[in-house]
């Protein structure tokens, strides 16, 4: 039987990427909430003679509390998110209001979807072929000194940093922050990837090097991904390699 409350991830947005269990968590609940551009993106035959609830951004705890309210007076209700809903989403606060309600025994499913990083990632190529790190630069939740530290410690242990949440108007200058201290780990023709709204109709791409990024392109719809001190360009393509090139010669 179905959940009382599926947190529901939507992936990149793009009906043709919403995986059949999220489809299926949809279409079974009564009730709908979501951020407003979140429930947007859902096909019509979703959303059609079911209650839909939204909110607008930082009304997250709100919307929790929407969901858990109408999941717990026994009406079925997906709580939808971009992404997967464990990634910078809503299930980790969901689980926190639970805690507090003391409902932690209630029905609930969590539901995959495919991240934002995947996505971005698919469409440069393969950036995360190896290890690879990501950081939130929303200074919302977390100090910005906490948020530089992470920043530092991923680049200087070799990862490919995936940011999230790069650049807004209330943000301007911390992805020109983050570029700064990324010349200090990595040479000027590192590679960095830029995709913003990916698998969306207004889908922007950009291949180029730390030398020359141009940041006030960037929003928070855009994912950054910095390569490492083996991510190349290969022709259109940003590669990450795994490594397999000693195992070439190998009988098998």
């Amino acid at each position: 039987m179905p959940n009382a409350l599926s947190i529901v991830g939507l992936g990149p947005g793009d009906p043709s990427l919403l995986p059949p269990l999220a489809h299926s968590a949809l279409s079974y609940a009564r009730t709908l909430v979501g951020y407003t551009s979140y429930i947007a993106l859902l096909p019509l035959d979703l959303t059609q003679g079911k209650v839909i609830k939204t909110t607008g951004m930082r009304a997250e705890r709100e919307r929790v509390l929407l969901a858990i309210e109408s999941a717990a007076s026994g009406v079925p209700t997906a709580l939808v998110t971009s992404g997967d809903p464990g990634i910078y989403a809503m299930a980790s606060l969901v689980l926190e209001c639970l805690r507090e309600k003391d409902l932690l025994s209630l029905d609930l499913a969590i539901i995959p979807g495919i991240p934002a990083l995947a996505a971005a990632a698919a469409r440069l190529g393969a950036p995360l072929g190896h290890d690879f790190a990501s950081v939130s630069l929303s200074d919302l939740l977390t100090p910005w000194e906490r948020i530089e530290e992470r920043i530092r410690a991923a680049l200087a242990a070799d990862f490919v940093l995936v940011i999230y949440n790069p650049r807004s108007h209330g943000r301007p200058d911390h992805m020109h922050k983050v570029l700064s201290i990324a010349r200090t780990f990595r040479s000027a023709d590192c590679p960095i990837g830029l995709v913003r709204n990916a698998y969306r109709k207004d889908e922007e791409i950009l291949l180029c090097t730390l030398a020359r990024v141009p940041v006030e392109t960037i929003d928070m719809r855009t994912t950054v991904i910095v390569g490492s001190s083996t991510t190349c360009i290969a022709g259109p393509y940003m590669l990450t390699p795994r490594g397999y090139k000693p195992f070439a010669t190998l009988p098998f």
